[in-house]
């Protein structure tokens, strides 16, 4: 909890039954909004009350060991004097948010001297624009999976790029529903948001659609570079197969001769001359150079 002057933000991590019946017996606050603190929320959404505003958002957090981006639910309820934050994940940006509120006046001047919006406001920015790094992230997944495939490397690309794929699904199934809920909270006038926070609240969305667009981009960067390691790899395997495909036809009518030349009868072709071997063995090569000699003048190789 972080009081200053007549404000005071409280952030519970993994919100107990405890704390609900201390927030029912500290605040004015109806019990069925301090519920919706443990109760998750699979979409976001804003519920207005006499006393209160609720909204749940999902930030995107990153899961290093998946190595994929999830939704981290973030619960907030915002009074005249009182900021309630309650979130199941641990948000590193809200930690580092209210240690720079402890620790740095500037900070505690511009975001904690005012109203609950003040501090709502700088907290909605943190969170948003931390999605900045992630998309640099991925950006960096991108140039490195561009430069591995064109230097002969799709085969070990095919799982990075179902990787880097997923994450940006996840990424941009989390993000999307952010855009609608603020302009949820800005469209209508809202006692505990002062109409001088709407134009900044305006700034967050703008930044959001800015984020949206880059996430876009990545997108149909990720499935250019996937058809182009499949056709890639499509092309090495109609290579291959041509090879093996040459390589069967040369052998066929060698496999016909010596089957015909192996034949238990009479009056085979040099059956008793002298270097008869040799003769079959200059037939044999005589043929396979006919063979590869039609498929050059067929362009086949």
């Amino acid at each position: 909890m972080l009081e200053h002057k007549h404000l005071t933000w409280i952030d519970f991590e993994s919100p107990s039954s405890e704390d609900i019946t201390y927030l029912n017996e500290r605040f004015d606050i109806h019990p069925l909004v301090l519920e919706e603190l443990i109760t998750p929320s699979y979409q976001p959404r804003v519920l207005r009350y006499t006393n209160c505003l609720f909204f749940s958002l999902h930030v995107p957090l990153f899961d290093t060991k998946e190595r994929t981006t999830y939704p981290g639910e973030l619960d907030i309820i915002i009074t005249k004097s009182h900021l309630i934050t309650g979130h199941r994940h641990p948000i590193y940006q809200i930690d580092q948010f209210l240690q720079d509120l402890e620790t740095k006046p500037v900070v505690r001047r511009d975001y904690f001297e005012n109203t609950p919006a003040h501090t709502l406001y700088r907290l909605l920015q943190v969170l948003i624009e931390s999605c900045f790094p992630k998309l640099k992230h991925i950006s960096d997944k991108l140039d490195f999976i561009e430069s591995q495939v064109f230097a002969g490397k799709e085969k070990e690309m095919v799982a990075e790029i179902s990787v880097v794929k997923r994450d940006i699904l996840n990424f941009r199934r989390t993000l999307k529903p952010q855009r609608s809920l603020l302009e949820s909270i800005v469209s209508v006038e809202q006692p505990f948001i002062p109409n001088e926070l709407r134009l900044y609240f305006q700034d967050l969305i703008s930044t959001n659609i800015r984020i949206w667009n880059m996430l876009e981009s990545s997108k149909e960067t990720i499935e250019a570079l996937e058809d182009t390691n499949n056709s890639l790899l499509s092309n090495k395997l109609n290579q291959t197969m041509k090879v093996l495909t040459i390589f069967s036809a040369v052998i066929l009518p060698l496999t016909v001769y010596s089957n015909a030349m192996s034949m238990n009868t009479k009056h085979l072709p040099f059956e008793n001359a002298a270097g008869g071997f040799w003769w079959h063995f200059t037939m044999m090569i005589s043929i396979s150079l006919l063979t590869i000699i039609i498929f050059r003048w067929r362009r086949w190789i």
